[in-house]
């Protein structure tokens, strides 16, 4: 009787291990996800459109719904990060993608820091991304 009540317990532990397993490996974290720009470098001018893409990495599809609560940029880069440009949310059709109106009035390489709630993860998402600005 004791051999067919520890195959039960063993084969209960199994089950029990395999379904923790998989519920925990379809959790995300907010480490999952990142921004990428859509263009590595833009034209220079008081209103510039700079578009970025927020991805899962386990999989590559975009995030939409993500709330982007602070943005800037600055040209941290290029050793002037006292030089930042005014920046506003602009609104996008495309799921996952986020778009900002900038003042880069300077060439050269401007970092873009975004911070983000990315919907039904706990945590906050901040990304730095370098911008090349052409004349």
């Amino acid at each position: 009787m004791t051999t067919s009540v520890n195959k039960y317990i063993a084969a209960a532990m199994t089950i029990g291990l395999v379904w923790t397993q998989s519920t925990t490996a379809a959790h995300a974290a907010v480490t999952d996800y990142e921004f990428q720009l859509i263009q590595k470098s833009v034209k220079q001018g008081q209103k510039v459109e700079v578009a970025v893409r927020l991805v899962d990495k386990r999989n590559g599809s975009p995030v939409p719904d993500a709330v982007v609560f602070a943005q800037r940029i600055d040209m941290a880069p290029d050793g002037m990060e006292m030089m930042a440009a005014p920046i506003k949310p602009l609104p996008s059709a495309e799921p996952g993608t986020y778009k900002f109106e900038a003042a880069l009035s300077m060439e050269g390489r401007w970092r873009l820091s975004l911070v983000a709630k990315v919907q039904g993860e706990t945590g906050t998402l901040e990304n730095k991304l370098v911008v090349e600005v052409l004349p």
